[in-house]
């Protein structure tokens, strides 16, 4: 059985409460509740996480390391600076695919360039709760492509 562990940044836990027209009025337990749903139809372990620490969330990927085949990531704003999270991400060379709720490329200026995509195998933004389960798929799709 494959095992995805699903990694969320700051602010994620005040979803549905915060700016819902940007990103949804789903809570997080909601989208992971959905989540969980869609990884057991497919057989897949799949783990949830999330904190407004960003030294938390590097360590989280750390301990990915032997126990994850493949990481589903939304850094929330550590998207754009955090070469720390980026360099996790490198050292532990687990498959990892960005997410965002929003499109991030259709919003301010700052939120257009994101440090961790070069070391994700692919992003997925703009879709809502959906970008989960997007990101999930392809995740999967990229392990049985290289034969993992």
């Amino acid at each position: 059985m494959r095992t995805i562990w699903v990694i969320n940044g700051p602010n994620l836990n005040l979803l549905g409460l915060r700016e819902p027209g940007v990103y949804g009025s789903q809570s997080l337990a909601s989208i992971e509740e959905g989540l969980l749903e869609k990884a057991e139809a497919l057989g897949v372990s799949v783990t949830f996480y999330q904190s407004n620490h960003e030294g938390d969330i590097i360590d989280r990927i750390h301990a990915a390391l032997g126990h994850a085949d493949g990481i589903v990531l939304n850094p929330g704003a550590l998207t754009h600076y955090s070469y720390a999270v980026r360099d996790a991400i490198s050292s532990v060379k687990i498959p990892t695919v960005e997410v965002h709720l929003s499109n991030i490329h259709a919003r301010e200026t700052f939120r257009h360039t994101s440090v961790i995509a070069p070391e994700a195998v692919g992003q997925i933004a703009g879709f809502g709760a959906v970008s989960y389960e997007l990101g999930m798929m392809a995740l999967l799709r990229h392990l049985e492509s290289q034969g993992q």
